[in-house]
């Protein structure tokens, strides 16, 4: 187990070092995510996302440039049997020290019919939030990748009709003092994927009780949700546009509000003809 453990850590820091490592660091200075003296609960949630995002703190914590805690904190909302042992065992052979908590998320959302991932999630958020400052943490790091934010600028323009973004760090407005900051914003899916494979890692994909999947059953087209539409479409695009991906990301940093007809600033919207006799 030890061994394999090490040649986890060691793909890290050859194989995948630039497309990994690097990025992740990037992410960090870029948007300025971690301090001195920070306390971060690093959120698992048994996939694949997280548990790479788990192993990326370990490493930039043996480079120790500055001081920081890191706490592995997972929350069981109501996992299987099978799943929550997955979740252990992988801990284990990754060598991330868990902490785990329970809550009965899963059973209190399942008979809402509208939108019970929208607030699976919420209620997921709030709890990470609340036992991580119970912790004395003053920061949660949550999974979401290049890839997600990528696909959720799309989604808001497409079904939600607005240009947004995800942002790589926020303040909590429920929680005073905490942030929650997104370390693999930079990182592709692909990438994860590939060390993940290259490594024979097997995760939870989706662990709740509307799938009912452990981690070794197949996807089924149940997931064909409207985030699975737009990954092909994006995956469409990109067969005759090669930069669309980095075009999209690059979209929400180039935005020229003299073109922009109408926008938001701290809840209050603002109309391109209050300024147009100016």
């Amino acid at each position: 187990m030890e061994n394999r453990t090490e040649e986890i850590e060691k793909s890290i820091r050859k194989k995948f070092h630039k497309q990994l490592f690097t990025r992740f660091a990037k992410a960090i200075n870029e948007y300025g995510l971690l301090q001195e003296g920070d306390k971060v609960a690093v959120c698992i949630s048994g996939g694949k996302d997280s548990m790479l995002m788990a192993k990326l703190f370990q490493e930039l914590k043996r480079h120790n440039k500055y001081p920081f805690e890191l706490v592995f904190l997972v929350m069981d909302p109501g996992y299987s049997v099978a799943n929550r042992r997955r979740i252990e065992e992988n801990a284990v052979l990754l060598g991330v020290p868990i902490q785990i908590f329970e809550s009965d998320i899963f059973d209190r959302v399942y008979d809402i019919e509208k939108s019970p991932c929208y607030l699976c999630a919420r209620m997921r958020r709030g709890y990470l939030y609340s036992k991580a400052k119970e912790m004395g943490c003053n920061k949660i790091a949550l999974g979401h990748h290049y890839d997600d934010v990528i696909e959720t600028i799309l989604m808001g323009m497409l079904y939600g009709a607005q240009i947004q973004t995800m942002m790589p760090k926020l303040h909590s407005t429920n929680f005073e003092g905490m942030e929650l900051i997104r370390p693999m914003y930079l990182i592709r899916e692909e990438d994860i994927k590939h060390w993940r494979d290259y490594n024979d890692l097997h995760f939870l994909q989706c662990a709740c009780h509307f799938t009912e999947r452990t981690y070794g059953e197949k996807k089924d087209e149940s997931m064909d949700s409207k985030r699975l539409e737009i990954k092909r479409l994006i995956a469409s695009l990109k067969e005759t546009n090669p930069f669309v991906e980095g075009n999209i990301f690059k979209s929400v940093e180039n935005v020229n509000l003299d073109t922009i007809i109408a926008y938001k600033k701290d809840g209050v919207k603002h109309h391109f003809t209050e300024t147009y006799m100016e």
